[in-house]
């Protein structure tokens, strides 16, 4: 890739980045109630918003203020809140989930871009963009408290972390590389090249592959990093600008946004192979599956929509209107990790 179509793809990429889901609430007759509805969270990363969505009537309800250029969003271990991340603002909101009422801010947390619990719900960790660190924090039901602060190089992007919260694992947007960090010890394990811009990474159920997205290509790439050193096994092609992984809910496949290509493709984690696409438009980002498996839901980062698409059809059935450059969106209610 040349400097200038590289710099292109920076841009691209460091407006992006995780997470985007809707599903109607039921009512005992089987038809969502517009007073019971889960609502649906999009964050607006250059309004410096939060969209409440409800998806009984797909309308946008209200825009919450929070700190500069939310990005991504994490439940908290107990389902209570919703963490949203305001990565120029070196802060946290933290908003109920179920009432979309702003609980608290947290300030002092420096640059967190991305963010993630990890399994046991001993640690949270985020990931600063900005300022090249990566910080864990301990988790103690309600408060967290800085215990490391790890340089990483150029541009932390994305998180993972293992199913025995042993392992955290970062792309590095800006040098190309993604690490491992030893969470016993809070230190580097090793680092490894990737391909061109790698963005989000996702990780399969038994530890042994993960998955990076290459927003600056059109692939995602596996890595082997159930050895003592990383090995990459394969490419995928999916589309250019491969971008962000959500689970589909049947603990089989994962989708991944193609942000250049306008799509969303589908990956069997057993075969890892391509084995459905959908149309995406607009620069599709985060995403989410509802929790019946029928929907999946996608930011629109240049269109400002919330994109929901139908499953079986392969269809586009709808957009909502939301703020400036879309970014992870979530809800309560979706289909399983």
């Amino acid at each position: 890739m040349n400097v200038s179509v590289r710099f292109a793809a920076v841009g691209l990429f460091a407006l992006a980045g995780l997470v985007c889901s809707a599903v109607f609430a039921q009512t005992a007759a089987g038809a969502a109630s517009p007073s019971t509805a889960i609502p649906v969270f999009v964050l607006n990363s250059l309004d410096d918003s939060v969209s409440v969505i409800n998806p009984a009537t797909w309308t946008e309800t209200r825009r919450i203020a929070t700190g500069k250029q939310p990005h991504h969003l994490y439940l908290t271990p107990d389902e209570k809140s919703v963490i949203v991340a305001n990565a120029l603002s070196d802060s946290l909101t933290f908003i109920d989930p179920k009432t979309a009422e702003v609980q608290r801010t947290v300030r002092g947390i420096l640059d967190p871009y991305q963010l993630r619990f990890s399994p046991d719900m001993k640690w949270f960790v985020t990931a600063a963009n900005r300022l090249n660190h990566i910080d864990i924090y301990k988790w103690d039901g309600k408060d967290i408290t800085l215990v490391k602060r790890l340089p990483t190089g150029k541009t932390p992007s994305h998180l993972w972390i293992d199913s025995k919260s042993t392992t955290i694992y970062s792309t590095m947007q800006d040098s190309d590389e993604l690490i491992a960090i030893d969470l016993v010890s809070q230190n580097i394990k090793w680092r490894t090249k990737t391909g061109s811009i790698p963005a989000d990474v996702h990780g399969t159920a038994d530890d042994r592959f993960m998955l990076v997205g290459l927003t600056g290509g059109d692939a995602v790439e596996v890595y082997d990093v159930s050895g003592a050193q990383p090995q990459r096994t394969k490419v995928i092609k999916t589309g250019a600008g491969a971008h962000a992984f959500r689970a589909f809910g049947d603990k089989r496949h994962v989708l991944v946004s193609n942000r250049v290509a306008n799509s969303i493709s589908k990956i069997d984690l057993q075969t890892l192979e391509v084995v459905d696409n959908y149309p995406a438009p607009g620069g599709p980002d985060c995403i989410d599956v509802s929790r019946d498996g029928k929907q999946i839901m996608v930011t629109s980062r240049w269109a400002r929509k919330l994109t929901v698409i139908d499953v079986a059809t392969r269809k586009i059935v709808r957009q909502v209107n939301v703020g400036k450059s879309p970014h992870g969106v979530w809800t309560l209610d979706h289909a399983p990790r």
